[in-house]
């Protein structure tokens, strides 16, 4: 007799119910809504949704959910065109009322009731092409990596060679920074002062012999260049966390390009701007004498132009918060700098009492320019000015203020601090913006083919293979709500290239099925009885079906580890496809199976 033991006939029963259950989110659809996040990242208090209520009700509009989630207010409307038009009201009238704390963020949102958010539980995400939204492409600048690099070291060096009473006025050229000596005495000791200061870099004599020429080697530039890409990936997801948009992806392409997808957005005008955003400041000791080594002018905004001292004390990269208001009727931004950046902002002030600091604003951007021959090429043009010059009255450390901005300006360079600097400026390369539209149609399209391929299956399975068919229909069912659930549990972006994976899946699903049915019908005909043809089949039909899911399974991987966007979201499907089918296709159909044969004696099977 072929059975399983009652528990495991009610494990596998809990396990499919709890499928049901995680992917049930994905009957109820989406609907227009409007997303409020706070402007420095922290979660609301419990009173905003009383106040959105408020607001709301002022102009008349009644939404069919407010609730908050992951520390946002999410206003739902109805999925109509009366849900569209109230959208767009209440984002107007929220735009207005929450300008000052708040960003408002136009999207999509699950249709769940509210007994399905309690249970902690929403669909799967839909990536770009099904859903609609947002598509940027930018470009890293690399070239201005390795210089911010250089002029690093170029501080560096100079302060070690100060501090060794050495006199030198080291200076980053091109890809590398001379340092100019007085005697071959010195040349020897300079060159044991950058060793030990980096191992790693490049020293080269010059041809003078009293002067050394250091250049990062290969692997410090590629290094330098991979820390680019992956702090400004960092520092864009943290600027759209910080506009609350929802389910951002952002991930690197190639050498040096980042790709910005924000389904479900459908104001793309402000995520550009703070996309691209470069903006950061830095903190600079006003020359008063005018005879400090490497003191430079800079143009005054609004102020006039001084010459500041080459020693930074705080930079963008030092501050881990930076909030906008008003200072004494004037905008400003309020500034938390991390413990390095205290320190020397502590001894700067100590030391330097009734002495002018200037605040530079720094911003790059990327202005195209037509060539002679018609062809349209780029140039960076870099911004340095002084937005505000101001005498130390007091000693003070990692907390303090700068004005001398815009309202606008406050609030967004606030906003671009809070992210974190990005470590080279980024360029836009190319955006586009998919209407709900096509991502409707691309997702009528996409489930029409798993509708089509999964009915032909059903057919054929219960036509040929006959009620031992409709096992094998009951598990490609429970095959595909295990991999709806999964979706949604792990919230993987579901793609198109991700529906071809689901596809995919249930040919193999029914593959597995259709191994062990035919070798049950081989062990019938060889005149074995039939539970032990029940039993060979499932137990001789298993090391095939392994064999080819696993080989299987390291390609999926393999897609996921070296594939770009599309190709992981096919990895992804295909790889969680192979696991529930191995589940339903060997453990699910067995259970039914023995459930309704493995307890009688029989002649015959309907197979």
């Amino acid at each position: 007799m072929n059975r399983y033991p009652a528990w495991l006939n009610v494990l596998v029963l809990i396990i499919f119910l709890i499928g049901v259950l995680v992917a049930m989110p994905n009957i109820y659809g989406t609907a227009p809504a409007v997303q409020l996040a706070k402007s420095d990242g922290n979660p609301y208090g419990a009173n905003r949704i009383q106040r959105v209520e408020q607001v709301l009700e002022r102009g008349d509009i009644t939404p069919s959910a407010i609730y908050e989630q992951d520390g946002r207010i999410v206003v739902r409307f109805t999925a109509d065109d009366d849900g569209k038009n109230d959208q767009t009201a209440a984002t107007e009238i929220f735009r207005g009322a929450f300008k000052a704390d708040s960003n408002v963020a136009l999207t999509d949102a699950p249709n769940t009731p509210a007994w399905v958010r309690e249970l902690g539980l929403s669909p799967m995400s839909l990536g770009l092409d099904l859903r609609g939204g947002v598509y940027v492409l930018l470009e890293v600048d690399m070239d201005s990596a390795i210089e911010s690099r250089l002029v690093a070291y170029e501080q560096d060096f100079a302060q070690r060679l100060r501090d060794a009473r050495i006199r030198s006025r080291p200076s980053a050229e091109g890809n590398q920074v001379m340092i100019p000596l007085r005697s071959a005495e010195d040349t020897e000791r300079a060159r044991e002062i950058i060793r030990e200061a980096d191992p790693d870099i490049l020293i080269l004599e010059a041809a003078d012999g009293r002067s050394l020429r250091v250049r990062m080697s290969d692997v410090q530039i590629k290094a330098r260049q991979d820390f680019a890409i992956e702090q400004n990936i960092t520092t864009l997801r943290n600027r759209v966390d910080q506009l609350g948009v929802a389910e951002p992806l952002v991930q690197r392409q190639g050498l040096n390009r980042i790709v910005v997808q924000l389904p479900g957005v459908q104001d793309p005008n402000e995520l550009d701007k703070i996309l691209t955003a470069t903006a950061t400041l830095e903190f600079r000791l006003v020359d008063t004498a005018g005879d400090s080594p490497g003191s430079r002018r800079y143009q005054g905004r609004g102020v006039a132009g001084q010459l500041l001292k080459r020693d930074v004390i705080a930079s963008g990269d030092q501050i881990i918060n930076a909030e906008s208001g008003f200072s004494e009727g004037q905008p400003a931004v309020f500034i938390t700098l991390d413990a390095a950046g205290g320190e020397k902002m502590l001894e700067t002030t100590q030391q330097n009492l009734r002495k002018p600091m200037s605040t530079v604003f720094i911003e790059t951007r990327r202005e195209p320019i037509t060539l002679p021959d018609g062809t349209t090429s780029y140039r960076t043009i870099k911004t340095e000015e002084i937005i505000n010059t101001a005498t130390i009255q007091g000693i003070f450390k990692d907390r303090f203020r700068t004005t001398g901005l815009t309202p606008v300006e406050a609030r967004d360079l606030a906003l671009l601090l809070r992210a974190g600097a990005l470590a080279a400026p980024v360029f836009k390369v190319d955006d586009r913006t998919i209407g709900p539209t096509l991502g409707a149609a691309n997702i009528d399209r996409g489930f029409n083919a798993v509708q089509i391929g999964f009915l032909a299956v059903i057919v054929f399975m219960a036509v040929y293979y006959r009620g031992f068919g409709m096992i094998a229909n009951l598990a490609l069912l429970s095959n595909l709500v295990f991999i709806v659930a999964l979706l949604s549990l792990l919230q993987a972006s579901l793609t198109l290239p991700g529906i071809a994976g689901i596809v995919l899946t249930v040919g193999m699903a029914v593959d597995a099925n259709v191994l062990i049915f035919e070798r049950i019908r081989e062990e019938i005909a060889d005149g074995n009885t039939v539970q032990n043809s029940i039993h060979a089949g499932y137990e001789k039909a298993f090391s095939s079906i392994a064999d080819a899911n696993i080989t299987t399974l390291i390609a999926a991987i393999v897609l996921f580890a070296f594939g770009t966007g599309p190709i992981k979201g096919f990895a992804v499907t295909l790889s969680l496809g192979i696991v529930t089918s191995m589940f339903t296709a060997i453990i699910g159909t067995r259970t039914v199976v023995n459930l309704l044969f493995g307890g009688r004696r029989l002649q015959k099977l309907p197979i």
